[in-house]
């Protein structure tokens, strides 16, 4: 954990903790986390929680990676964990992981100009990235790290010649499919951040292997010095600590595969990562730099969404909201950020097909890549997508956390409503709506005569009503 301090327009990092706990090493054959393992990360969420009890929900992202987007969480972790640190956590895809490690890294380094290779190694993924100054070019993660080559290769703590010729074997198997597009895309210098790579790098400077980052020929070297010492528990170099000794070796032939494969010659450490990467983000969201405004505006011009449309239906909706926010406790995040992206992209299922097009637009939504969205964030805005239109499923909401819930039928519904009254597309059709809410119902108020004038939307309505009764919502007009 870091906490930083904005301070003229730049982050100050002002604290820093580090606690081991290998959640990766946790998980068992159905892919639940061992209770002693869950254990030991709650510890150390609440000793990190007394760090930051104090700091408001909106200054505070915490992160799950690659074990907990593996784990089948059934025995209500998340919450105890979030319990725990006292914020909520988000866990994020692998390429969100790229990016934020990216961003870490862009702000940590001097930029000297050209493109940038970044690799990150970690427990359970090993992520990749080609990019520009702040821009990052490709996003790759892959499913190895210190910890779980480590399991499948140096299982006993032995280290030998055979072990570290096939873990980096498999390393290199993994990274076939991308090496391509890297070697294609090429980079001026190659930079390495987190714990194994400084690690390697503090270990070759002081055995006198390299002055300067890491080289092949140094990281050659590190390899032929572990496999003579023959025991991760042996392992005695002052850089390796007790706690990493166990996966040192895997995260070395890790390393050492993306040497080979890539053929770098040398590469720098970069003390910016994740970490780093989330508070820049973070700092985007607090002065109106947001990453995930900039993703939905790119995905509704790629699945050529209609832009006019989608801000009639967003209008009304805002409108809408703001008369029940206090009805219904939303916040102004929930109707100017939630109902302005599920507005604008409520359409994008129509690229696919007209038929269960909200369907396609949720899929489209919850299985891509979006840049600054958590898993839980992708599926939030998947559902409202997919309840915006015909039968209201209350097993997709059931579906979020308790919290979430209510949330997600409000929006929906304000979302639903919206669409239905601007279903002929015209810019004119706009009457002036009274909405009012009471225990389990909504009732809507329009200008005198005007539904008798429209008889499709008097008939739309009619049917909502239907729709609505999965959620026990009762809808009254007038």
């Amino acid at each position: 954990m870091i906490v930083g301090r904005l301070q003229n327009g730049q982050l100050q990092l002002i604290d820093r903790l580090r606690e081991p706990v290998r959640l990766a090493a946790g998980l068992d054959d159905d892919q639940q986390l061992y209770p002693e393992v869950a254990g030991r990360a709650l510890d150390c969420l609440r000793r990190f929680g007394q760090r930051v009890h104090e700091l408001k929900p909106g200054s505070v992202r915490a992160v799950g990676t690659n074990t907990l987007r593996l784990a089948r969480i059934s025995n209500g972790f998340i919450e105890q964990a979030q319990e725990a640190l006292g914020h909520s956590i988000e866990v994020i895809s692998g390429i969100e992981e790229a990016r934020l490690i990216h961003l870490g890294v862009a702000h940590s380094l001097a930029d000297p100009g050209g493109q940038r290779l970044v690799v990150d190694i970690g427990g359970g993924s090993t992520e990749l990235i080609i990019g520009e100054g702040f821009h990052p070019i490709y996003l790759e993660s892959l499913y190895m790290g210190c910890v779980n080559i480590s399991q499948r290769f140096f299982a006993k703590g032995v280290i030998s010649k055979k072990a570290m010729k096939e873990a980096i074997l498999a390393a290199r198997l993994e990274l076939q499919a991308s090496r391509e597009i890297l070697c294609r895309l090429g980079w001026s210098m190659a930079t390495g951040s987190s714990g194994t790579i400084r690690t390697v790098r503090d270990v070759v400077r002081e055995s006198g292997w390299s002055d300067s980052g890491i080289t092949a020929d140094s990281l050659k070297q590190l390899r032929n010095s572990l496999i003579d010492i023959g025991q991760s528990e042996e392992i005695d170099f002052p850089a390796v600590n007790e706690n990493r000794r166990p996966v040192f070796a895997a995260g070395v032939a890790v390393l050492s595969a993306v040497f080979q494969a890539l053929k770098i010659d040398r590469m720098q450490y970069s003390s910016g990562a994740l970490r780093e990467g989330l508070l820049y983000d973070l700092l985007g969201r607090i002065q109106h730099k947001d990453i995930r405004e900039a993703t939905v505006q790119s995905l509704a011009q790629r699945y050529h969404v209609d832009l006019e449309q989608a801000q009639r239906v967003e209008t009304t909706a805002v409108v809408l909201g703001n008369q029940l926010a206090r009805q219904w406790q939303l916040h102004r995040e929930d109707i100017d950020q939630w109902l302005h992206w599920a507005a604008l992209l409520h359409e994008t299922g129509l690229v696919i097909a007209h038929s269960q097009y909200h369907k396609h637009g949720a899929y489209l939504i919850e299985y891509s890549d979006l840049a600054g969205f958590s898993l839980l964030d992708q599926r939030f805005l998947s559902i409202l997508i997919h309840s915006h239109r015909r039968k209201f499923r209350k097993s997709l909401v059931e579906a979020l956390p308790g919290d979430r819930q209510e949330k997600a039928i409000c929006l929906a519904i304000l979302l639903r409503l919206s669409v239905l009254l601007h279903r002929n597309r015209s810019q004119n059709e706009n009457p002036d709506i009274k909405v009012s809410a009471a225990e389990q119902s909504i009732q809507l108020e329009f200008p005198q005569g005007w539904l008798e004038e429209h008889p499709l939307t008097l008939a739309d309505l009619d049917e909502e009503k239907k729709f609505l009764k999965p959620v026990s919502i009762k809808l009254e007009y007038s």
